[in-house]
C-alpha cells in the first residue's frame, strides 16, 4: 500500500507560526535582525570562497528604519539577498530554512571556515506579523541586476514580483497594525524602545545595526559671545550604531581590564558596586561554550525571598535566548550572575527557551566545577576578600550542603567557614583537620547562639580543657550541615554534647555505672518533680566541674527544636515540634550533694525547688525559654530565707 502523505491546512498553519510560537511580541525584532546578519554572513562567507564576489566587510551592516507617518518600521541588509525562486521557496514555503539549507551544503567544511549562522528553523521572519499587517520584502541577489518584492498580509498567501532596488540585499517593510485598548504598536516606531530592543536581543551581532537616532548637544560658542553667555542645546538627528557587536566574554581576558568588566556587570545586571570576583572560562570539544560570570559584593535584598529569579542570561550565536536559564546553575551557586554563550545549545522553534539535553547538562557541570574552583582560588589567595564573600553567601552555601538530601554537600564542605575556639578566627574545615593534633580522633562543634556563648558552656569544658579545638556553630542552619557532613577527610563530626564524644576506658565505664546506681533514688526524684517536661534525668558524662546541662535523645537537638519553633507554618495540630529532653547532672557538683541531702532528710518540699532551679538553670545555659519568668524568680528568692 502506498504510503500517504500529510496535508496541512495552510492558512491555520500559517496562524499558528504568527499567534502561537512566540510568548513576547517583542521578540520580532530579534529574528528579523538575526535573518539579516544570516544574509551578511552568507555574503561574507561567499567572498571567501568564491572569486566572483567581491565585498568589503567594513561597508557590511544591518539598517532599522522607523517611519512614524507611513507607520512601517524597515530592517534592511547589504548580504547575499535572494532571486524570485529563493524567495518562493524560503518565504513561500513554512518552516524552509535557507540559513539550514546553507549550512547543509556546508557541512564538509571545517569548523574553521564554516560560517555561523543564526537560523536553523525557518519560522523567524512570520514573528513580523504579529506586529505588522502587512509585510514586504524587496530583494536583490548579489551579482544579479533584476530585484523582486514580496507582499503578504499574513495567512491569505503572497505575491511576488519585479521591481526596482538599486543595491543587493533585502529590506523588510513591516506595516504596523493600528492600536488598540491592549496593544499599543507604535512602541516599535520610537527610536528609544528600538535601541531597548536591539540592545537587549541583538547587541552582540557581528554586523553593525544603524539607525538614526535623536541626540541633544550644546551648540558652539559664537566667537562674539560676551561674559554673559548662557550654553544652548540643540535636537540633532545622526545615525549611530546600536549594538556593541564584540561580547566581552568573546574578547581574550588578557585584553579586557578588570575596569571593563566591572562596567559591564554593573550595566548589565544593575547593581550600584563592582562585583566581588569575575569568573572567565571557556571550552571546545564536545561542547563550544564561553561563559562570563560574576559574584555579587552584597546580598542582593531579594536574595532569600520567594521573588528573586536564579539563572545566566543565555546566547547563541550572540543572540539573547533567555535572559534568566536557571538550569545552568545549581542552587548552591544562585548568587552568581552572569552570560553563557553557545553555538551548540538546542533551541525549540521559538528560540525562547532552552532544550534540556546532554549539551545543557554538560555546560552545566563545568561551570559548577569551575566556580567551586575559583571561590577555592579566592579562599587561598585572598582571604579577606573570600570572609567578605562568606558574609554575603555563606548561608547559602550552608543552604546547599542540606538540600536535597547533602546531594551536593562533598562540592561544598571545602567552602564552609565556622568560628573556632582557637583566637575566634574564621575557618574552614580542611584548615581545621591540618591543625588537629595526633591524639584528637574527632572534629568537635557546639551549638550556641553566640561564640562567646559557646565558650561557656558547661559541656565545652572537657574538650576545651585537653587543649582540642572547637567549631562554635551560631546559625540556626549549622547542626543540619553537621548531621548532613557527618564526615570531613575520614574524621567524624562530633558534638561536645554527645556522651561518647571522648572515648572510655574499662575502669571509667565502671565508674560510671557505679555513680549512676548510687544517684539513682536521687534520678527517679527529679524524673518524677519534672514529669513529662523531660524524659530523663542522668548521670553526666559531658559534665566537668558544672552542676547541670541539657541535652537531647533521638534525632532532634535542642538547636534543632529551636529552630523549628521560629519556621513558619511550624505549628501543627499534633503541636510544636519538642526534643526529648534530657535533665543531666553532676554527682560530684555541691548543688547535687545539696539535691542527695534534702532527700535523706525527707524534705521533698526543699528537694522539689532545687530540683525546679536546676531545671530552670538548663533551660537557661541551652538559651531555651522558661514558661514562667516570674514564678521562677519566686522559687529563687524562697531558697534566700
Amino acid at each position: 500500500m502506498a504510503k500517504k502523505q500529510f496535508k496541512a491546512e495552510s492558512k491555520r498553519l500559517m496562524d499558528l507560526m504568527i499567534n502561537s510560537i512566540y510568548t513576547h511580541k517583542e521578540i520580532f525584532l530579534r529574528e528579523i535582525i538575526s535573518n539579516a546578519s544570516d544574509a551578511i554572513d552568507k555574503l561574507a562567507y561567499l567572498s571567501l570562497t568564491d572569486d566572483t564576489v567581491k565585498t568589503k566587510r567594513s561597508d557590511l551592516r544591518i539598517t532599522v528604519t522607523p517611519d512614524k507617518d507611513k507607520r512601517t518600521l524597515t530592517v534592511s541588509d547589504n548580504g547575499v539577498g535572494m532571486t524570485a525562486a529563493e524567495l518562493e521557496q524560503n518565504l513561500g514555503t513554512i518552516a524552509k530554512s535557507g540559513s539550514l539549507q546553507f549550512k547543509a551544503d556546508r557541512s564538509g567544511d571545517t569548523d574553521k571556515d564554516k560560517p555561523d549562522i543564526i537560523g536553523q528553523f525557518g519560522v523567524g521572519f512570520y514573528s513580523a506579523f504579529m506586529v505588522a499587517d502587512e509585510v514586504t520584502v524587496l530583494t536583490r541577489r548579489h551579482g544579479e541586476d533584476a530585484a523582486h518584492c514580496w507582499t503578504s498580509s499574513g495567512a491569505d498567501g503572497y505575491t511576488i514580483t519585479e521591481c526596482e532596488k538599486d543595491e543587493p540585499g533585502t529590506d523588510v517593510i513591516m506595516h504596523l497594525k493600528p492600536d488598540t485598548e491592549d496593544e499599543h504598536y507604535s512602541e516599535y516606531l520610537e527610536t528609544n524602545r528600538l535601541q531597548t530592543l536591539i540592545k537587549k536581543y541583538s547587541d552582540y551581532i557581528r554586523h553593525p545595526i544603524r539607525m538614526e537616532v535623536e541626540d541633544y548637544r550644546q551648540k558652539e560658542k559664537p566667537a562674539d559671545a560676551g561674559d554673559d553667555y548662557k550654553p544652548e542645546w540643540e535636537t540633532v538627528v545622526e545615525e549611530k550604531t546600536i549594538n556593541s557587536m564584540v561580547p566581552l566574554w568573546q574578547r581574550p581576558r588578557s585584553k579586557v581590564k578588570q575596569e571593563e568588566y566591572d562596567q559591564f556587570y554593573q550595566e548589565k545586571f544593575g547593581d550600584w558596586q563592582p562585583p566581588l570576583a569575575t569568573i572567565t572560562t571557556s571550552s571546545e570539544g564536545t561542547v563550544t561554550f564561553k561563559a562570563l560570570l560574576f559574584i555579587p559584593s552584597n546580598t542582593p535584598y531579594d536574595f532569600y525571598t520567594r521573588e528573586y529569579e536564579k539563572g545566566l542570561q543565555l546566547y547563541s550565536s550572540g543572540v539573547l535566548i533567555m535572559d534568566k536559564c536557571p538550569d545552568l546553575l545549581p542552587d548552591c551557586f544562585r548568587f552568581v550572575k552572569g552570560v553563557a554563550d553557545s553555538p551548540d545549545f538546542s533551541l525549540n522553534i521559538s528560540r525562547e527557551l532552552l532544550q534540556h539535553d546532554r549539551q545543557l547538562k554538560i555546560i552545566a557541570a563545568a561551570l559548577e566545577k569551575k566556580i567551586k574552583n575559583e571561590l577555592l582560588k579566592l579562599m587561598k589567595d585572598d582571604r579577606e576578600k573570600y570572609e567578605k564573600f562568606w558574609a554575603a553567601f555563606g548561608r547559602q552555601l550552608k543552604f546547599g550542603v542540606v538540600d536535597n538530601y547533602g546531594a551536593k554537600k562533598e562540592l561544598l564542605q571545602d567552602l564552609l567557614l565556622f568560628t573556632t575556639s582557637k583566637e575566634g578566627k574564621l575557618s574552614s574545615l580542611a584548615e581545621y583537620v591540618e591543625r588537629m593534633p595526633a591524639d584528637q580522633a574527632h572534629i568537635y562543634y557546639v551549638c550556641a547562639d553566640s561564640a562567646d556563648q559557646a565558650a561557656h558552656l558547661p559541656q565545652v569544658e572537657r574538650i576545651a580543657d585537653k587543649g582540642w579545638e572547637i567549631l562554635y556553630l551560631t546559625e540556626e542552619t549549622d547542626e543540619f550541615v553537621m548531621n548532613a557532613l557527618r564526615e570531613v577527610s575520614g574524621k567524624q563530626l562530633k558534638s561536645v554534647s554527645d556522651p561518647d564524644a571522648l572515648p572510655e576506658t574499662d575502669e571509667e565505664k565502671a565508674e560510671q555505672e557505679k555513680q549512676a546506681e548510687e544517684a539513682k533514688p536521687v534520678l527517679d526524684f527529679v524524673k518524677e518533680t519534672l514529669g513529662d517536661r523531660i524524659k530523663e534525668a542522668r548521670v553526666s558524662k559531658i559534665l566537668k566541674t558544672a552542676p547541670v546541662c541539657m541535652t537531647a535523645d533521638g534525632p532532634m537537638s535542642l538547636e534543632m527544636e529551636k529552630y523549628f519553633s521560629k519556621v513558619e507554618g511550624s505549628a501543627s495540630p499534633m503541636g510544636p515540634m519538642k526534643a526529648e529532653r534530657v535533665l543531666e547532672l553532676n554527682p560530684a557538683a555541691v548543688p547535687f550533694a545539696a539535691l542527695k541531702s534534702a532527700l535523706d532528710a525527707g524534705d521533698k518540699e526543699r528537694a522539689a525547688r532545687y530540683v525546679e532551679v536546676l531545671y530552670h538553670q538548663a533551660l537557661l545555659i541551652a538559651g531555651l525559654p522558661i514558661e514562667d519568668p516570674a514564678a521562677y524568680t519566686e522559687l529563687v528568692c524562697s531558697l534566700m530565707n
